[in-house]
């Protein structure tokens, strides 16, 4: 898991906090020289199309349209960094007055983070809907839950090496009985709930009808979910998610949690019962009645040497 790095601007100085403690670091000598109104302006005085913006600056086009459309109300600070190096005029005189946070929003004195959520100035949390989820960034990972963004860092390589083994044997296992049910692996969206404030990415998904699967997104619930623990989703895929796949009729749900090694299974298809296995075992998957098993003896074989 990639530690929490959230970077802000106060009165025209960036600052960064690095997900340590309760530290945080200033950027001497670092602050944006334009706001985003005069990025626009500079980009029509030099008649510079998104597309040049984009090869110049190394940004998506579709970011740098979002970004001087004012779609996106976050901006990464390496996108505007980027923008600026190529739309850049001197230094204007006085405070800068850009202020929009790029992860976290700041408290009154410009230090209070809210660490795995993304907030930006537009809508309080809770009130963000699909329309703000497809706005952000295209580098930008979150996951939207019943209104709420929550921040997607980078897992850690044994999450990796977990997530794919369990996908390969799920796959190998549909493909020798020429099985009709679709396995997916993250990233890839999902809407959960049908509706306009809900988007998650499971790590691990398996999907028997094939209408829900269109070709940007899963719409509807899984019949089974795998999600893989790291320290900044643990709470939420054990109390949150577990609610959520619940309640939109996910059929099965495994939780790995590579720190004490052990699986634990919720076949909500028949009353809620929970299992827990280690990574000793060949766990199996409910959805088959047990035919198709998961060898996590071969996969805690793969990952040893970072444990």
């Amino acid at each position: 898991m990639a530690m929490d790095i959230h970077i802000w601007i106060d009165n025209g100085e960036i600052w960064r906090y690095n997900g340590y403690g309760n530290s945080c670091y200033h950027y001497e000598g670092s602050v944006f020289t334009m706001t985003i109104d005069q990025m626009i302006a500079r980009k029509e005085e030099t008649g510079l199309t998104y597309e040049k913006i984009a090869r110049l600056s190394g940004v998506p086009v579709g970011t740098v349209q979002k970004v001087l459309g004012k779609v996106t109300k976050s901006p990464r600070y390496d996108t505007l960094k980027a923008l600026e190096r190529v739309l850049g005029v001197e230094k204007p005189s006085g405070r800068v007055e850009e202020a929009e946070p790029v992860y976290g929003r700041a408290g009154n004195s410009g230090r209070n983070i809210h660490s795995n959520v993304l907030h930006t100035k537009a809508k309080n949390q809770g009130e963000y809907t699909l329309d703000d989820y497809y706005a952000l960034p295209d580098d930008q990972r979150v996951e939207l839950i019943d209104g709420v963004f929550y921040d997607m860092s980078a897992p850690y390589t044994t999450h990796q090496f977990i997530a794919l083994g369990i996908f390969s044997q799920i796959k190998n296992y549909i493909n020798s009985k020429k099985g009709k049910c679709i396995p997916l692996a993250a990233p890839c969206d999902v809407q959960l709930d049908k509706d306009d404030k809900t988007m998650v990415q499971p790590d691990v998904m398996i999907i028997c009808d094939r209408d829900k699967i269109v070709k940007q997104k899963v719409y509807g619930a899984p019949d089974f979910v795998v999600e893989v623990l790291s320290d900044s989703t643990k709470k939420k895929d054990m109390t949150l998610k577990l609610s959520k796949y619940e309640k939109a009729g996910v059929k099965e749900y495994w939780i790995v949690d590579p720190d004490k090694q052990k699986i634990i299974v919720y076949d909500f298809a028949h009353d809620f019962d929970v299992s827990i296995y280690g990574f000793g075992d060949d766990v199996p998957i409910g959805l088959y009645d047990g035919k198709c098993r998961i060898d996590f003896k071969t996969i805690l074989d793969e990952i040893k040497f970072l444990l």
